[in-house]
């Protein structure tokens, strides 16, 4: 696993109290249970954590643990 998702899931499951057996690579940030707010708050704290630029639209409902992580990982490389 990347550096980027390890953090994203041990961020989902610390702060958000996401069961980690939930958390696939597939599953969207919807379907593990946040709502706008939660996703807004995950990017700000991955903005902070990575010096990337994340756009609260990034992906609507469709956003899934492994699109997440190739962004950071993309927006990173680009840096």
């Amino acid at each position: 696993m990347s550096d980027i998702r390890d953090h994203l899931v041990a961020l989902l499951g610390d702060t958000f109290e996401v069961d980690p057996a939930t958390i696939r690579p597939d599953a969207t940030l919807s379907e593990l249970g946040l709502d706008s707010l939660g996703v807004a708050e995950l990017l700000v704290v991955l903005q902070e954590r990575w010096g990337v630029p994340l756009d609260e639209g990034l992906g609507g409902d469709d956003l899934t643990v492994e699109s997440l992580t190739a962004v950071v990982t993309e927006l990173r490389a680009d840096t």
